[in-house]
């Protein structure tokens, strides 16, 4: 019998996901060996290694790791087909565990809990708050949520809303006493409001000037770790604050805020929930992205 030019790719990318043999035959049920053969087999019918092997570890050559960006996304569409037909006849229930930015929550999460918890009253939804990117499968969460930037390559990825932009803001009075800033360069005599990630590094401002960055380390007596109060530190004129659009967006249109800037900062992909695998997108999961997606509003522009 002829071989499905299929055999052994989920396999493969198994392998490929978890870098190593051993966890990925106990993920799918069958023993090492079993798994060698079988990558075996389809590196011999491709003509080429497609994965590197030693005793310690197991990586991807660059033959694999053009097969793995090809082959990935037209797996996860036959898979979502399945789990589309298999999700009639499930049921969304047990812990949904998610991680999100402490920032993204009030924009998010807060307008989804009551309607998603009275259309899934099954389902029992925590919201895990962290800044830091978490490894959701060694944390132990379903899924997260995070700008498209920072979603790993071997994330299954879901658009949760479009693109936005980020820029500098302050108050009114303070532009009125310190003026504007023109250009990034300017920022060096303005104060500024510092943020601290959760790496515990002072967070440089990014900007872009014809197709080049620019990051700036700016001066400011006010130091936070926290988006909100990044913002109402602006909004009572303690400097300048550089923030995501969405987030101000609701001061800039009370007159609290002006913008500056916008034209040399940055854009992001939006927000993605992300997961490792459509295999791992049980009904609870599916529930939620499909609600999330229908009843989202996009951020403010």
């Amino acid at each position: 019998m002829k071989r499905d030019p299929l055999d052994g790719v989920m396999t493969l990318l198994t392998v490929a996901r978890l870098r190593s043999f051993r966890a990925a035959a106990t993920e799918l049920g069958v023993s090492p060996s079993a798994v060698s053969q079988t990558v075996r087999t389809l590196e011999a019918r491709a003509g080429v290694a497609l994965l590197t092997r030693t005793t310690r570890s197991v990586g991807l050559t660059e033959a694999g790791q053009r097969f793995i960006e090809r082959a990935a996304p037209a797996i996860d569409e036959v898979l979502a087909a399945f789990d589309s037909a298999r999700a009639l006849g499930g049921k969304a229930r047990g812990l949904l565990r998610l991680t999100v930015p402490r920032a993204v929550i009030p924009h998010v999460i807060e307008p989804l809990l009551p309607g998603f918890c009275a259309a899934y009253p099954e389902v029992q939804l925590e919201v895990h708050a962290a800044d830091h990117l978490s490894h959701i499968v060694d944390e132990g969460f379903d899924a997260g949520i995070r700008l498209g930037e920072n979603v790993e390559a071997d994330m299954v990825a879901v658009r949760l809303t479009p693109p936005f932009g980020f820029a500098v803001f302050g108050a009114p009075a303070y532009f009125e006493r310190r003026g504007r800033p023109r250009k990034p360069e300017d920022l060096r005599s303005h104060t500024c409001i510092n943020y601290r990630g959760a790496d515990g590094s002072l967070y440089r401002w990014q900007f872009s000037r014809k197709g080049q960055a620019l990051d700036l380390a700016v001066q400011g007596s006010v130091i936070v770790n926290d988006s909100a109060l990044n913002l109402s530190a602006a909004v009572k004129g303690l400097g300048l604050a550089y923030a995501a659009e969405p987030l101000a967006a609701g001061y800039v249109r009370q007159g609290q805020l002006e913008r500056v800037l916008a034209s040399y900062c940055p854009g992001t992909p939006g927000l993605f929930l992300y997961f490792p695998s459509r295999l791992q997108a049980l009904p609870k999961l599916r529930a939620f992205i499909d609600y999330a997606r229908e009843h989202l509003e996009p951020p403010e522009p």
